[in-house]
């Protein structure tokens, strides 16, 4: 959502690289840029203008600083700057102190995601260990109260649905009775998804008034849907007026929209973005954190979330027994182990998701994350599925007429095993070497990372190196395979050579995944 402001604002602060000092005449035109950045993300005006002031402000008394040159410390106040007009800090929910359940009520437009959001909700309310329930108090909307059984079962999270819906029944009385429902049952968290409209009407307000009224809740969320521009902080300045909210949850923050409202309801409204929904899955939902998403729109990835992430789905115990086999060597860590935790890392989401949260994921680096193709990885899965135990353990046995029944039986040629064999091999080495303290190997197309190779200049001609050749045709494919090739812009084969899919052309002899990602395998 995010992409066309933050390809804005890198080229911006690139402009500022290599200066000793800023003049008054590099911040006017710097904050110029990042205002124009802002209005083409459709953020408010009023927003926009209040932002670049105090950034300019900021700027103009811009000390010294020994740390950090000139252009690092704009950078740091426009990374401040936006934390603050993104609500500053996160804002938890305020569960009940008492007996009596928490209660949350989802309020918004028809067709801004509540009811898809208040099974997200339950979800993630279930997985920190409390028990809620789902109300349905939305008897307006064809098929709403069946859509969120549907939801509801998905999710694990009971359904209260006395009334049919489909216009029949009560929603208030509905609210009312789910208090009762709860105290009975033992819930502790009531959502209510409550009714929308294709626009703000009066009597959307006094039934969400009257639903307020009958449950007093803890929470009154509204559900923005997060695509729709300027118009979702008008609505939210209405349902404000209207009935009253304590935060804000932005749904299909995943799109291809320019964003600005995430960037402006905060601060327009004064009231803080509490979630944030940003894909299609139950467990695409958590708590919305200014410091991180400004940490993204600035191109410096989320390790914290990503983390957390992998905490949630790696299997602790497994990757500990995999960590300890690849640190004794021996070849104890086959390709089944390996398997296991390619599983694992993929069940976190798209493996394009993954690394846009690593710092450093910008320009045409971003756009080789974009284009990843995850059939890359399945073929990679297809090839260690097509052997058996013995030779996912102990790959030396595979030779050449194994070798061709494996690609036969994962419907590939037999370069791309003789290529996942030989940057396995060669990757377990590397792992070994830096779990023993042997240092950081380089990064595969990074250059200048951990004693990767410098880029070359564009007019500087290549010299011809000599290879041996084997006379084998195996032999020879796999020399092709790990035969190094110039580094330039990374590309889609330099992301995909991380996991050692086939067919992405990046040598072995480079291979290393980045300190943040050996984390987690060594959960």
């Amino acid at each position: 959502m995010f992409d066309t402001l933050q390809s804005r604002l890198a080229d911006t602060f690139k402009s500022l690289r290599g200066k000793g000092r800023l003049t008054d005449a590099d911040i006017d035109a710097t904050t110029r840029e990042i205002r124009i950045a802002l209005l083409e993300a459709d953020v408010a005006l009023p927003v926009v203008k209040e932002f670049v002031a105090k950034v300019k402000e900021r700027a103009h008394g811009l000390e010294l600083s020994k740390a950090l040159n000139p252009t690092q410390q704009i950078v740091k106040i426009v990374n401040e700057e936006l934390i603050d007009i993104l609500g500053g800090r996160t804002r938890e929910i305020r569960f009940s102190k008492g007996t009596d359940p928490t209660v949350i009520m989802l309020a918004g437009l028809q067709g801004a995601g509540k009811t898809t959001l208040a099974g997200k909700l339950g979800h993630w309310l279930r997985e920190q260990g409390h028990s809620p329930v789902l109300v349905a108090a939305d008897l307006q909307r064809p098929n709403a109260v069946q859509q969120l059984q549907v939801i509801g079962e998905r999710a694990g999270v009971p359904v209260f649905a006395p009334q049919p819906g489909n216009g029949v029944g009560d929603p208030v009385q509905v609210s009312r009775e789910s208090l009762d429902e709860a105290r009975h049952k033992l819930y502790d968290v009531i959502i209510v998804d409550t009714a929308g409209r294709l626009g703000v009407d009066e009597e959307m307000m006094a039934q969400a008034h009257d639903i307020k009224a009958a449950v007093t809740p803890n929470e009154t969320l509204f559900v923005v849907d997060a695509m729709i521009g300027q118009d979702a902080v008008n609505t939210a300045k209405a349902f404000e007026q209207g009935v009253g909210i304590d935060g804000v949850v932005l749904s299909k923050l995943d799109g291809d929209a320019r964003g600005g409202a995430a960037l402006s309801i905060a601060r327009v409204i004064g009231k803080p973005i509490m979630f944030a929904s940003n894909g299609e899955n139950l467990t695409d939902f958590d708590l919305f954190h200014p410091d991180r998403m400004a940490s993204r729109i600035l191109g410096m990835g989320d390790m914290l979330t990503l983390i957390e992430q992998a905490e949630k789905t790696f299997d602790a115990e497994q990757s500990r027994v995999s960590a300890e086999k690849l640190l004794r060597g021996k070849g104890e860590f086959g390709l089944q182990d390996f398997l296991g935790q390619l599983k694992q890392l993929r069940k976190m989401g798209p493996l394009s998701k993954i690394f846009g949260m690593l710092p450093g994921m910008g320009g045409q680096m971003k756009e080789a994350v974009e284009n990843l193709d995850e059939r890359e990885v399945d073929h990679l899965e297809a090839i260690i599925l097509s052997m058996t135990p013995a030779e996912r353990d102990n790959v030396s046995i595979l030779n050449g007429s194994r070798r061709a029944r494996i690609a036969a039986g994962a419907g590939l040629q037999v370069h791309d095993v003789n290529q996942l064999v030989t940057r396995f091999v060669e990757a377990r080495k590397m792992m070994q070497k830096f779990g023993s303290g042997g240092g950081v190997p380089p990064m595969p197309g990074m250059p200048g990372m951990g004693g990767g190779r410098a880029m070359r200049p564009k007019n500087q001609k290549k010299g011809k190196k000599k290879r041996g050749k084997n006379g084998a045709p195996l032999r020879r494919g796999a020399q092709r395979a790990v035969a190094p090739k110039p580094t330039g812009q990374p590309s889609q084969a330099d992301i995909s050579s991380m996991f050692g899919t086939p067919g992405s052309g990046q040598g072995a002899d480079n291979f290393e995944l980045p300190p943040e990602m050996r984390k987690l395998f060594d959960k």
